[in-house]
């Protein structure tokens, strides 16, 4: 579940589809997964009725659409007409049927297995990417972060959120409350490189860091996992807003709940209640362009939990670790 492969959301998330409330950023040009969480919240919650924190002037009436089996997508891919890449003429097909607005590109590989109609575990969600989307967007980082000009524009024309706008006379955006300044990603920096761990808990993190560039870069699955789980909140405690701060806390408490050694149905079930909101809290922060289908996954996580049990024997840590091993012995 955690830290393995990635399938795209699209071809994972059993709410995907007709029952999806994804759709294509205009400016932006690609899915977004923004305003998808609200109707996972409970009918009295105050986010399903506000106006101004998330979409302009919309509320959020509807029910969590029901979860969806492997043989419903497979007859809804099928329905549209889509084929598998490697089929002759498969890319006009398959552009003529995605002119229909249902989300879907292409009918995968994986639908070839002979067990993935009736595989319960869909989502096969890479911390580091969610971790590097957040982070880089934090920090900043040219060309990685997804705070830019055309999600500036996709923001303004879904959201009445203020301070965001391009200034007239400059022709330059302001920074985001939730993006540091040169100075505060100097700090980060040289905190990071300071920081020592026990042997074995984390590789050397030192030595992802460019002080020149005032960069964080080049940190492996594992790297990600210790940062968004137990450093996220003490390393941007001083540095972002208040809300900010706290709702970053409340997620890494989120996947370090998700991923303890031992876990229990009431939890499973506490935190499937606090991640909706968490996401919620999150629309209100960061552009509809941030949201991509891993920012969405969580939602979806401590559900399957409760099916497979611990995260800890399904990752694939100990098989990376071991691997590194070898090649060290060799």
């Amino acid at each position: 579940m955690l830290s393995g492969w990635s399938a795209a959301g699209k071809l994972a998330c059993p709410h995907f589809g007709k029952s999806s409330q994804a759709f294509r950023l205009p400016n932006g040009n690609k899915m977004s997964w923004f305003y998808c969480h609200r109707i996972f919240l409970k009918s009295d919650h105050p986010f399903k009725l506000s106006k101004t924190k998330f979409t302009k002037n919309r509320v959020e009436r509807w029910n969590p659409p029901p979860i969806m089996t492997g043989a419903s997508i497979l007859r809804e891919i099928d329905d549209y007409g889509f084929v598998k890449v490697t089929e002759a003429n498969s890319y006009v097909v398959n552009k003529s049927c995605s002119k229909v607005k249902c989300g879907w590109k292409k009918r995968s590989i994986f639908w070839d297995l002979p067990y993935w109609k009736t595989n319960l575990i869909r989502h096969n969600f890479v911390e580091k990417n969610f971790f590097e989307n957040f982070f880089y967007t934090v920090m900043d980082v040219k060309n990685k972060t997804k705070d830019n000009a055309g999600a500036r524009a996709d923001l303004k024309l879904f959201c009445n959120r203020k301070g965001f706008d391009k200034n007239q006379v400059t022709c330059e955006y302001p920074r985001a409350p939730y993006a540091f300044s040169k100075e505060q990603k100097k700090v980060i920096c040289k905190w990071v490189e300071s920081l020592t761990f026990p042997d074995g808990y984390v590789s050397n993190l030192g030595r992802c860091v460019d002080l020149s560039t005032c960069r964080v870069f080049g940190m492996k699955s594992h790297d990600c996992h210790v940062f968004i789980e137990r450093l996220l909140p003490i390393a941007f405690r001083e540095m972002l807003p208040k809300k900010v701060w706290e709702t970053i806390t409340e997620l890494s408490l989120f996947f370090k709940s998700l991923t303890a050694s031992v876990i229990t149905v009431e939890d499973m079930k506490r935190i499937e209640d606090e991640i909706p909101i968490i996401l919620c809290k999150l629309e209100g922060i960061f552009v509809p362009g941030f949201f991509e289908s891993m920012e969405h996954f969580p939602i979806h996580l401590p559900h399957e939990a409760k099916i497979a049990g611990p995260v800890q024997y399904q990752w694939m840590y100990p098989f990376e670790r071991l691997l590194h091993q070898l090649k060290k012995g060799c």
